[in-house]
């Protein structure tokens, strides 16, 4: 096979299908979205190809024959019905109150244009006032019913999160402009909304409260994305040269309830054409926002890791409660790891979908406290070096001069310095930065295990206290040791024959710092 163009940044189909690019054919999940209903929502994070499906399906409705031969929708699709599209996208920036409202009308100007239709931008029309008009016209105008397409449905609120007056206002805004799809049902052929986040249909879809939401739809799992067999098929002229397990390891994992998980097209697509395991997506979008809210809600790095939660909530988003399942979830921080369902509840497992995210989610976490990532990194490979080799003074020592360089501000934030699971996140971050394999609250039959560290062939089960007087360290260290023992938190690795330690680690509320290392087993 001949290796063909990367479609790196590249979002229309016409460019795709015309150019020599490499191409996965999603038009049979297309064919079945079709068939099967007429308006749409999908929730996807960012550039996981949320505007070419856009682009694909407006092609497809316009009726551009060409572009489809050979795919598998070509020979089940009327090309001699076409349909006018009404496109609208909001990929602006959206900081003051005029933008959203001038924006728009923008974009209804450019579709009356391009549709040989006269400007019907009165002064004393507003966008909502103007869209119900444009899209009566336009029907009027070709005797078919429109298409409307929306990407980035949600950019205006999100660019104004830092202020939620505009932000609740854009909102409201968006309330009305969407309800007018609803209401010019008759108008209406097909509708098709993406973006990246859930907000809820209370707030914002209740005027368009008809809606399928698709985004967790095991049958549309994989409409954006591609799967492992797309890269073994479709991409196999890229693999010669790479490991395919590293690329599995680095790039696969997100999964929304389908039998298989997804490839971000973005990250995938760089490590075809740079051939080098970076975190390319990630390196796309710094997560402030969400770093800020875990703070402030005092929800720890290291609680993320196989969080267990519901439908509920991490579809739950709006501007007066932005939960941080939801958020890490939506904007692809975690994803499905696993699925239960008990006396008809469905529970989730939350996870990180791959060694990217794990990494640079743990390195930009600490980077936001102002350490630096690569330091963190270098922190967390010598520290694994000093447990495999039984350095646990050289381990307290390093584990001092990282935490004394956290600014004391950041302690104090809803009194984080209190908790164990503060200290037990900044330890979590910087061995995930390093990529040191590691486990979360393994559980037992008498509880869970605060962290478990594989180094060199061994393993370290650490337990976190935190003591009020520094005198307490001693017994408080003693205590997390024979809970590890009592509790048998080590003896799953004793049975498959790996020498285990216990490792008791304390740290002090007043010293905001590790106090004392503790350490039996061998």
């Amino acid at each position: 096979m001949n290796r063909r163009k990367l479609p790196l940044g590249v979002e229309d189909f016409q460019t795709i299908r015309g150019e020599d690019y490499y191409y996965v054919d999603k038009t049979p999940i297309i064919r079945c979205l079709v068939e099967g209903g007429r308006r749409y929502f999908l929730s996807r994070p960012r550039r996981f190809g949320k505007s070419l499906l856009i682009d694909t399906l407006q092609e497809l409705f316009e009726g551009n024959e060409a572009l489809f031969q050979g795919l598998d929708i070509h020979g089940d699709w009327d090309w001699s019905v076409q349909h006018p599209v009404v496109r609208l996208s909001f990929d602006g920036k959206y900081t003051e109150r005029k933008d959203l409202e001038g924006n728009i009308h923008t974009q209804l100007e450019e579709i009356e244009c391009h549709a040989g239709l006269a400007p019907d931008g009165a002064s004393e029309k507003t966008g909502p006032d103007r869209f119900l008009s444009l899209l009566s016209r336009l029907h009027r105008a070709t005797g078919r019913q429109v298409v409307v397409l929306v990407d980035e449905y949600d950019k205006p609120i999100l660019d104004a999160l830092k202020n939620p007056e505009l932000a609740e206002a854009n909102r409201d805004y968006l309330h009305g402009f969407y309800g007018i799809i609803k209401g010019s049902a008759k108008h209406v052929r097909f509708v098709f909304v993406t973006g990246v986040s859930m907000f809820s249909k209370v707030s914002l879809f209740s005027g368009l409260n008809n809606l399928e939401d698709i985004s967790l739809n095991p049958q549309y799992a994989t409409i954006c994305g591609y799967t492992d067999e797309d890269i073994d098929t479709v991409f196999a002229p890229e693999l010669p040269g790479l490991d395919r397990d590293e690329i599995r390891a680095w790039y696969n994992g997100y999964h929304w309830r389908g039998e298989e998980r997804l490839y971000n097209p973005y990250g995938i697509l760089l490590l075809f054409k740079n051939r080098k395991f970076k975190s390319y997506w990630f390196a796309t979008g710094t997560p402030s926002f969400l770093y800020r809210l875990m703070q402030e809600k005092a929800v720890s790095l290291m609680e993320m890791e196989n969080r267990i939660t519901d439908e509920e909530l991490i579809c739950k988003f709006d501007v007066e409660d932005i939960g941080v399942e939801a958020l890490l979830f939506q904007t692809g921080y975690l994803t499905i790891a696993e699925e239960q369902t008990i006396r008809n509840r469905t529970r989730y497992t939350l996870d990180y979908p791959n060694e990217e995210v794990r990494q640079s989610l743990s390195t930009g976490w600490l980077e936001s406290f102002g350490q630096s990532g690569l330091e963190a990194e270098e922190e967390g490979s010598r520290w694994c070096e000093l447990l495999e080799a039984g350095g646990f003074e050289g381990f307290r020592a390093g584990m001092h001069a990282f935490l004394s360089g956290i600014p004391y501000q950041w302690n104090t934030v809803g009194d984080l310095g209190r908790y164990e699971a503060w200290y037990g996140s900044l330890v979590y971050a910087c061995f995930q930065s390093a990529g040191v394999s590691l486990r979360m609250e393994e559980s037992t039959g008498r509880g869970r295990s605060d962290m478990v560290v594989f180094c060199g062939g061994q393993v370290f089960v650490l337990e976190f206290k935190v003591v009020e007087q520094a005198g307490d360290a001693a017994s408080a260290g003693d205590a997390a040791l024979s809970q590890i023992r009592e509790r048998g938190y080590a003896e799953k690795y004793r049975g498959k024959g790996q020498p285990v330690r216990g490792v008791a680690v304390v740290f002090g509320v007043e010293e905001r710092n590790v106090l004392e290392v503790r350490v039996e087993g061998a």
